[in-house]
């Protein structure tokens, strides 16, 4: 079975950004016969402080990403944040990101799992992997077909996060699709003066470690330039980088 792929930018910054991004990854879903994901935000609505940039919000930012999968033929992935977000993100998404932080709302849930979309849920920077049987028994009760689970480190504060890949086998008793953040799982929370800071030179070995401990899906935040990125830049992987990475992993 092929692994699960998702790529994209942190957030939709402009219809240009999105559409080189989205031909790089049709490229390379030619070239090594991958199915990428593409991943998008059309809202950031955890950034570290109130002037950073959101993303141009849900009705243009869906009109965005559809266009992107009318064009290109890409499967869409994208976040919400409130539960009256799910139903029209759920006429675009071919999955419906639950945000670590929100994945234990019990209406945003139940409102994504409405939809009849996949739900990808990440885990909480404060859970176990074991914990997160709760937030899969939420959306499974409310009629969700598919559910995957995605590990991105815990937090216990001072601009850091650490991850236990044992999570990883843990979640998969869990769901049978358990995913690695490989880029979110680099960033220093809050470490970059009202931003949060990150190290993407250990996003490599992080989706390595990730596949030996049984993860059988990637996530990759990826920009043709991150340090411009307007959101998550330092962890972001350079999209020149992608095909080498996912040519590791397969």
């Amino acid at each position: 079975m092929k692994p699960i792929i998702i790529a994209g930018p942190c957030v939709i910054e402009s219809a240009e950004l999105l559409a080189t991004v989205a031909d790089r990854i049709v490229e390379i879903n030619a070239q090594l016969g991958t199915d990428i994901i593409f991943k998008a935000s059309f809202d950031k609505a955890n950034r570290t402080s109130i002037h950073s940039y959101r993303g141009p919000g849900l009705e243009k930012g869906l009109a965005m990403l559809s266009e992107v999968k009318e064009k290109y033929g890409l499967r869409i992935l994208t976040d919400i944040h409130e539960s009256w977000q799910a139903a029209p993100v759920g006429e675009v998404a071919d999955v419906i990101q639950i945000p670590a932080f929100l994945c234990r709302q019990t209406d945003l849930l139940v409102a994504a799992a409405k939809t009849g979309k996949t739900i990808n849920i990440k885990k909480a920077q404060f859970l176990s992997g074991r914990d997160m049987r709760y937030p899969v028994e939420k959306a499974l009760d409310a009629g969700a077909s598919e559910v995957w689970l995605t590990e991105r480190g815990n937090t216990f504060g001072y601009n850091n996060l650490v991850v236990d890949f044992r999570n990883i086998p843990d979640m998969r008793e869990i769901t049978e699709h358990v995913i690695m953040d490989c880029t979110h799982s680099v960033q220093r929370p809050g470490a970059g003066n009202g931003t949060t800071g990150g190290d993407r030179r250990f996003v490599p070995a992080m989706a390595l470690a990730a596949k030996a401990f049984g993860a059988n899906g990637y996530f990759f935040e990826v920009h043709p330039d991150p340090d411009r990125g307007l959101s998550d830049g330092p962890n972001m992987l350079r999209l020149d980088d992608l095909k080498d990475l996912i040519k590791q992993l397969l």
